[in-house]
């Protein structure tokens, strides 16, 4: 009989055995298994298609570039409306918001002390004018008195030519110092006669002055425009114009708002850009609407803390839709080209030596150089490196080689224009 350990020992073989023959038919069928799946990833490789890829078509375009600002809308211009002298409003007959032409009588002052001078004036000019009057009555009784004189003395001189001793010296001497003494009255009476004139224009004088500074006391319109502000009531103290600010009141704020202005700080990048008479678009988003206007100055100096220029537009206001203190925003072109070559900006690839592109040629990809010009936010002139209805990869190029084959998708072609 076998013992008991021989038993043991028969058992431990048979168990090794199987455990060697199940490893054996596990590796087996591990390996079928993975034989097959090496053929299946074959077949599907060989029936894949090429991937799909986002492209764009190269067109032909305008493109524009335009510098986008903000704003507010003032008065093409707006003054305080003082009085020139000093006076009490006798009456005012315009307030707030009333539109009114140049020249339109806006108050009236009322100054009695001017009336007084003007009184005299108009006496004083009317005395002088009677001594023009009595200087010119002298001259023609001295200028007779001459004459006669003259004439005795000269017929005294042609007889004592002739007859040298009918008539004594004494009486030719006498006849000549008469008719000199007559010229003298004469000259006299012209000299009194020219200060009466003189005085006259004097007076003339002082009563014009007097007359205007009493015209000053009827305040009207410089321009054509709209009352904005009404300081002064129906009697109140105005003071002349001329006065202290501190004491000065004006009578009201005038407002031309037919025309008005867009101050705008352009940057320096852009100033070489900007051109007098330029149109521009004056958006304004609180009416909805677009609105022309052009570019009527520039400072030609930058503001050495902003490094801006102001630059100065005018927008027309017939109707007075616009009202001053609205915000706007002017759109001012910089380039304009015509018939230029567009690509989307997704389509280039950059660094520091080269822009390129990657283009689809027949089916396959392909990197090519170009030359950009033009550049807005969402698209780009290329100058050269490219043709017109070649297409460009717009999507993810990460995974893509040159040579690669592809299948294009096309998303449209390049937009040619518009604003950024």
């Amino acid at each position: 009989m076998m013992k008991t350990h021989d038993i043991a020992r028969l058992s431990a073989i048979r168990l090794n055995a199987d455990a060697t023959v199940l490893g054996a038919i596990t590796l087996g069928v591990a390996l079928a298994c993975a034989g097959c799946s090496r053929t299946r990833a074959a077949d599907n490789s060989a029936g894949a298609s090429p991937p799909a890829v986002a492209v764009a078509k190269v067109s032909r375009g305008d493109l524009t570039q335009t510098l986008t600002l903000a704003a507010e809308f003032r008065p093409f211009q707006e003054i305080d409306v003082h009085a020139k002298i000093a006076g009490y409003v006798k009456s005012i007959s315009v307030d707030v918001g009333d539109r009114v032409k140049a020249g339109q009588l806006l108050a009236v002052l009322e100054i009695p002390e001017l009336l007084d001078e003007m009184r005299q004036d108009d006496a004083a000019v009317r005395r002088n004018g009677e001594e023009i009057r009595r200087s010119k009555a002298d001259l023609e009784r001295a200028e007779s008195a001459h004459q006669m004189a003259h004439l005795a003395s000269t017929r005294l001189a042609a007889v004592i030519k002739d007859r040298p001793n009918l008539v004594a010296q004494q009486d030719v001497d006498d006849a000549t110092a008469r008719d000199r003494m007559a010229e003298a009255q004469v000259a006299t009476a012209q000299a009194a006669l020219a200060s009466a004139e003189q005085q006259l224009e004097v007076s003339k004088a002082t009563q014009n002055k007097t007359q205007t500074l009493f015209a000053y006391g009827r305040i009207t319109a410089p321009f054509d425009g709209v009352i904005t502000h009404r300081y002064a009531d129906t009697g109140a103290m105005i003071q002349a114009g001329t006065a202290s600010q501190t004491q000065t009141m004006p009578v009201v704020r005038l407002s031309e708002n037919r025309l008005l202005r867009l101050t705008i700080p352009v940057p320096e990048s852009a100033v070489t850009r900007i051109r007098l008479g330029e149109p521009v678009d004056v958006r304004v988003q609180a009416l909805g609407r677009t609105f022309p206007g052009k570019i009527a100055r520039f400072t030609e100096r930058l503001n050495a803390d902003t490094r801006t220029m102001e630059t100065e537009v005018d927008v027309a206001n017939p109707a007075l839709e616009l009202i001053p203190g609205m915000y706007a925003y002017a759109d001012i072109t910089l380039d304009r080209i015509s018939g230029a070559l567009v690509v989307p900006v997704q389509a280039l690839d950059r660094d520091e030596r080269r822009t390129s592109v990657m283009v689809v040629n027949g089916g396959k990809t392909e990197h090519r150089d170009v030359t950009v010009g033009l550049e807005l936010p969402d698209r780009v002139e290329v100058t050269s490196g490219l043709r017109e209805d070649e297409l460009v990869v717009v999507g993810s190029r990460s995974q893509l080689k040159a040579g690669t084959t592809v299948t294009p998708k096309t998303g449209g072609a390049a937009p040619a224009e518009g604003k950024p």
